[in-house]
């Protein structure tokens, strides 16, 4: 009889949840995947997690490195062993640094295994290039530069997040470009909300869509144009203002600048009072319905409001991000149970302390944003560099498809000499590789993992790696050992050792009980961001010019940007005058960015559709399942069409994360093929959201 064992398990994804699961083995092999037996009453793992099995088990899992036979993009491979593989890396690797220098070598990915203390692809892959000489990094974050950008100017500190339980306290919700029901961000967040809800607490949303929590939430849904979250935001400080609704001892005993942004407001800079009427143009929403909410939002106390990081991923999307903290700010939120800071829903906390391989200075000193970093390996962007891009190191990471752009990355992926791909797929990228490495997932290795909340997960090795099959740890440690610095890179430890010296770098004081379990708990579990500072704001100050939350920075200034946050239109410029609608690109919940997009079980699930309006169907004789053409600024794609109410008028919708192999790359359901690589300044952070495009009708449903 084949032996049964149930073993606690983590997804190491780029979700930013970090579930306690539990993966029931048998025979070597996961049967199912559920919940953990000891997590806590709001903890709930998703259908991506439960799923994982399918993935772990899938018979495209690569079992053997490749090598690229035809031109790049083609798929053409034959399989190698494993010395040739790591001998042909090892080579070209030492090539480019010789011919080139150090920082002709490029890391690119990285979110593959993103919450790991050992098998981090980021910090992995980081580790060895600088040990190996050095390489141009890719910093920052497709996903939410613009708001990482602002909080050091604003805040001080990046921890300016929260503990989901105490949600429970608020009297009104604003998800505000945020759609937990699909993407999650944290374990218990769902769960809170689902309680919110049934508690009978106002829910609000935000969004140019309906999403899945305005339907699973029962919330109220304010339908805005994508971008124009800052006008919003400043008309309704104008109306706290006009009101007398905003709490200036409040903001003036923790925050710092408010006078100028207010001369602003009122129009004493540029002449235009930014009125609920003035935002009504650019919001597409009428006056009296911000002014209904904003008098909601600001007879609640406390309120919470929760901003996406759909709001910042757009031109000015570091002023909406910084607005948001404004509004909790002058509505007095800040720093109490039940209200927040306002700022972009990554909700980092400090978490319990931990152990977790450490990164060494990167000796090139090279680095780019990685919103950039098809232009730079193109050479299209000057940028301080002491040579030209000629290798690409990814390791758990699709840049041919999550990058803007798509036609400028496979040009990038084209010109460059040499690129390796770790992963455990022939995704997009993979397909632009030399050298594709096969790679083992979360369930078959052991680690500790951080989450966004305050709780450690470890996660044990649920099965035995697929056959031919590495650990990213193992590659780079026999990579080492072909280039001269295997001692350097392992400090002579096993995997095991290195998780063991994590532990006793920790807090946790019971390292079975946390094997066994699968869960350990920080002491404080009701951690709202700045409450320390607010509690007590002159033995407390945060580490801004002023000590308190810069509204107006004179740093800020100098980096690039506004003073204080501002609204500056960018849809009316001369070359958007022919694409009329507003394009948005969300997450799809069975998809994490692109990873799932190759497995049945997962992808029969998603949305492919460009969804429109019914109003703008009809005015243009489109029906639902015609095939439409869309063109941008930057490129034009094919997708099927989804007539509904469930997106405001004027927008169009296609869900991001569709690989290019099923369509052939012939342009086909990845709304990247539209979007542009130029950035939002001063962050360089993504844009996604600032598109806008004109759609057809192509041919009509069979």
């Amino acid at each position: 009889m084949a032996k049964k064992s149930r073993v606690p398990i983590s997804c190491n994804r780029d979700c930013i949840s970090g579930c306690p699961l539990e993966a029931a083995v048998e025979g070597g092999r996961i049967t199912k995947i559920g919940n953990s037996p000891y997590k806590s009453h709001y903890m709930n793992g998703c259908a991506r997690g439960f799923l994982f099995h399918q993935v772990a088990h899938h018979s495209e899992r690569l079992r053997s490195p490749l090598l690229r036979e035809g031109e790049r993009g083609e798929g053409k491979f034959k399989e190698i062993s494993w010395p040739e593989a790591l001998d042909r890396v090892a080579e070209a690797l030492s090539r480019a640094k010789q011919r080139y220098g150090a920082a002709s070598r490029m890391r690119i990915g990285g979110s593959g295994a993103c919450r790991g203390a050992l098998h981090n692809t980021a910090s992995l892959t980081k580790r060895f290039l600088s040990l190996a000489g050095g390489y141009t990094d890719t910093y920052g974050s497709f996903s939410s530069e613009a708001s990482d950008f602002v909080k050091p100017f604003m805040y001080g500190t990046k921890y300016v997040g929260l503990d989901a339980k105490t949600l429970l306290d608020t009297e009104l919700l604003v998800l505000w470009g945020f759609n937990p029901a699909d993407t999650r961000f944290g374990t218990e967040t769902e769960g809170v909300i689902a309680e919110l809800r049934d508690r009978g607490v106002p829910i609000v949303v935000i969004d140019p869509r309906r999403s899945s929590t305005v339907k699973r939430y029962r919330a109220e849904w304010i339908p805005i144009n994508p971008g124009s979250d800052g006008a919003m935001m400043l008309a309704l400080l104008y109306l706290f203002l006009q009101k007398g609704l905003v709490k200036r001892e409040y903001l003036s005993r923790y925050g710092s600048g408010f006078e100028e942004l207010e001369e602003y407001i009122i129009g004493g800079f540029d002449g235009v009072a930014k009125t609920p009427q003035w935002a009504a143009r650019y919001c597409g929403l009428s006056a009296e319905r911000i002014i209904d909410f904003g008098t909601r939002l600001a007879a609640a106390d406390p309120a919470a409001l929760l901003a996406g990081l759909s709001v910042q991923r757009t031109l000015g999307g570091e002023e909406a991000d910084r607005l948001a903290g404004v509004l909790q700010l002058a509505l007095g939120n800040v720093g109490r149970p039940g209200g927040s800071t306002g700022a972009g829903q990554w909700n980092v906390i400090p978490g319990p302390r931990c152990g977790k391989i450490p990164v060494p200075e990167n000796p090139a000193g090279s680095e780019v944003p990685v919103y950039r970093w098809a232009d730079a390996a193109l050479g299209n962007w000057e940028w301080d560099s002491p040579s030209e891009i000629s290798l690409l190191y990814n390791v758990g990471g699709n840049y041919l498809v999550q990058g803007s752009d798509v036609r400028k990355n496979m040009e990038a992926f084209r010109q460059a000499d040499f690129v390796v791909t770790h992963d455990y797929f022939l995704t997009d990228t993979a397909r632009f590789s030399d050298v594709v490495l096969p790679v083992t997932t979360f369930v078959e290795r052991r680690d500790i993992l951080f989450s966004n909340s305050n709780y450690l997960f470890f996660s044990e090795q649920a099965i035995p790696p697929l056959e031919g099959t590495k650990n990213d740890w193992d590659i780079f440690v026999e990579l080492a050992e072909r280039l001269g610095f295997r001692r350097r890179f392992d400090e002579g430890r096993s995997t095991d050792q290195w998780i063991e010296t994590f532990l006793e770098e920790s807090e946790v004081s019971d390292p079975e009980e946390f094997f066994r379990t699968g869960i350990y708990a920080g002491e404080d579990q009701s951690w709202v961001g700045l409450s320390d500072f607010i509690a007590e704001p002159e033995g407390q100050p945060l580490a801004t010019e002023s000590g308190k939350i810069e509204i107006s920075s004179p740093r800020y200034q100098q980096a690039g940007g506004s003073a204080f946050p501002v609204f500056e239109p960018w849809v009316d410029r001369e070359d958007l005058r022919e694409y009329p609608f507003f394009l948005i690109t969300p997450h799809e919940k069975m998809r994490n960015n692109s990873q799932f997009d190759n497995i049945r079980e997962f992808s029969r699930q998603v949305d492919r559709r460009v969804w429109l309006n019914r109003e703008d169907a009809e005015s243009l004789e489109i029906s639902d399942g015609d095939t439409l053409g869309l063109a941008s600024l930057w490129g034009e794609l094919r997708a099927r069409a989804k007539v509904t109410e469930d997106i405001k008028p004027g927008v169009v919708s296609l869900s991001q994360g569709a690989w290019l192999i099923a369509r052939e790359q012939r342009g086909w359901d990845n709304p990247n093929y539209l979007t542009s690589t130029t950035p939002t300044l001063p962050s360089q952070g993504a844009r996604t959201h600032s598109t806008k495009v004109k759609l057809w009708k192509t041919t009509r449903r069979s």
